[in-house]
């Protein structure tokens, strides 16, 4: 069973390294009718969930989760509009600082001790992000500028979402935690659907193939091997997420990642590894 669920992580990193070429894919769709379908879609084959009367999941402290839902729902948003700004590679590294964003949430409001190796990673980090930045024009109509600041911004979002649906891991289990990730956002982003216009059919087709890869498959596959595997693990081989993702940008759409961001992403990337084994 570990081998199944060593590959089933590795098949939930590879399949979400796929979130960038899908998103790039979806060109007549609005940021916010992207979002829709990525929240909706999940939504739907969870429905029963919602439903349910013998497991209801408005119980107990369900504002949190409201709450978490609602911070999730900006999240999504500035994840899916990094993509569509700035290079795969760039919107990728950035957001996988999240764990050091996580780590200082847990430092502010879990009060975390300190530790000195943890306090270098972070410094490590934060070398990372300038080096990746320098060579960007610091200007609001820079498109590379803004899709990764809004990578940043929905890595901060995360990691609070992270504290949040945690905070409440005991309470609710996966699949409704997964419905209360989707549920604000299905709601929020309805009012999007109604500004389209000129939308291809394709690109609604890679929508709903969008959600449900993204939203079920790599929930369900990640979910999978957590319960066979340690969690250090689990989180390590998700790394292989940054790998997918810049191989697909390369190969399909001739992206390449220049000195500064290569540079600076591996500094990230090393210290948000280097966070979540320390943790663990």
């Amino acid at each position: 069973m570990t081998k199944k669920s060593t590959y089933a992580i590795i098949l939930a990193a590879l399949i979400a390294g796929g979130n960038g070429i899908l998103i790039k894919q979806m060109s007549s769709l609005s940021v916010g009718a992207i979002a829709w379908f990525r929240a909706a879609v999940p939504l739907l084959f969870l429905t029963p969930i919602l439903l349910s009367t013998t497991h209801p999941i408005f119980k107990g402290n369900y504002k949190k989760m409201l709450l978490a839902s609602t911070i999730n729902s900006l999240r999504i948003y500035f994840y899916l509009m990094a993509f569509v700004y700035t290079s795969i590679g760039n919107a990728i590294v950035l957001f996988y600082s999240y764990p050091i964003f996580v780590y200082i949430m847990e430092l502010i409001y879990l009060k975390t001790p300190l530790k000195k190796t943890h306090l270098g990673w972070m410094l490590l980090a934060f070398i990372g992000l300038v080096v990746t930045y320098a060579d960007k024009k610091f200007q609001f109509e820079s498109k590379d500028f803004i899709g990764m600041t809004a990578a940043i911004i929905a890595a901060i979002g995360y990691s609070i979402t992270v504290i949040l649906f945690k905070s409440e891991s005991q309470r609710f289990n996966k699949d409704q935690i997964i419905v209360f990730q989707n549920l604000v956002s299905a709601i929020v982003f309805i009012p999007f659907l109604f500004f389209l216009s000129d939308v291809e059919g394709k690109h609604l087709a890679i929508g709903l193939g969008y959600g449900f890869l993204i939203g079920i498959v790599v929930f369900k596959l990640f979910f999978f091997g957590l319960k066979y595997l340690p969690a250090v693990t689990s989180t390590s081989l998700m790394y292989l997420e940054v790998v997918s993702a810049i191989a697909l940008g390369y190969f399909l759409l001739g992206e390449t990642l220049n000195a500064n961001t290569l540079i600076g992403g591996t500094l990230i990337i090393c210290s948000s590894y280097g966070i979540a084994r320390a943790k663990t």
